[in-house]
C-alpha cells in the first residue's frame, strides 16, 4: 500500500480525527493507547513544522534587512 506523503495539513486532519473518536468514548484501552501514541508523534511533527516555517520566516526578515542596509534605505 502507498502511504501519502506526511505533510502539517494531513497531520492536523489526522489529529482532528483522533480527538473525535477519543472524544466518542467508544475507543477501548489498547485502542486508546495506539491513538494517543500516534498523536503524540503527529504533534511533534507539526511542532517541527511550525519550527521550521518560522526559521524560514526569520531568515527572510534577516535578509530583507540587509538588503535593506546595503542598499541604505531607511529602515521602516
Amino acid at each position: 500500500m502507498n502511504t501519502p506523503e506526511r505533510t502539517y495539513e494531513t497531520a492536523t486532519a489526522r489529529l482532528e480525527e483522533i480527538i473525535k473518536r477519543l472524544d466518542s468514548g467508544e475507543a477501548g484501552l489498547r485502542e486508546t493507547l495506539d491513538l494517543v501514541k500516534e498523536g503524540r508523534g503527529l504533534v511533534e511533527f507539526c511542532a517541527g513544522e511550525l519550527d521550521a516555517v518560522g526559521r524560514g520566516l526569520e531568515e527572510l526578515r534577516l535578509e530583507e534587512l540587509v538588503a535593506r542596509l546595503d542598499s541604505g534605505a531607511p529602515q521602516q
